[in-house]
């Protein structure tokens, strides 16, 4: 009998940073209200980079356009029997549509400095919130063309 081959979760995170504070969805969880990046699954036939624009706008109602890798984070979740591969991209928006209606389960968008990221860890949706922006505020930033689609 053929083992079962084991996939994790591929998701897309962006990272944006406009004046000192950072985009943020609050939205409702099983575990109450969280916050996050504008955040979700990579869908077939797409590449990431659309993944991340395409997760954004739903999520947020803005526009956002890629420009750098921050980085790959791997998290597995036990208690689930999953792990999530997260690929977080920084990026800059391009428009903004105050009338899109949100994602399911998104109750709002905000915007918020480090300080405020840092003394809500409580409220984060997975302590992969916090690394992003520690990670975005220490500099890290890989091209884009590290990814390859074929």
């Amino acid at each position: 009998m053929a083992a079962e081959i084991w996939k994790p979760n591929v998701v897309v995170a962006a990272i944006v940073e406009q004046g000192g504070r950072f985009l943020l969805i609050e939205e409702e969880t099983s575990s109450g209200l969280r916050l996050n990046q504008p955040a979700g699954h990579w869908d077939p036939g797409e590449t990431l980079l659309e993944a991340v624009a395409r997760e954004t706008l739903e999520e947020s109602a803005y526009a956002f356009r890629p420009t750098s890798l921050l980085g790959i984070y791997s998290m597995p979740v036990p208690e689930l029997d999953l792990t999530y591969l997260r690929f977080a991209f920084c990026g800059e928006i391009t428009g903004h549509d105050p009338q899109r209606a949100l994602d399911t389960g998104i109750v709002r968008t905000l915007w918020q400095t480090p300080q405020e990221i840092r003394s809500s860890r409580d409220r984060h949706r997975s302590p992969l919130l916090l690394e992003c922006v520690e990670d975005y505020l220490a500099g890290r930033r890989y091209p884009l063309d590290l990814l390859r689609h074929f």
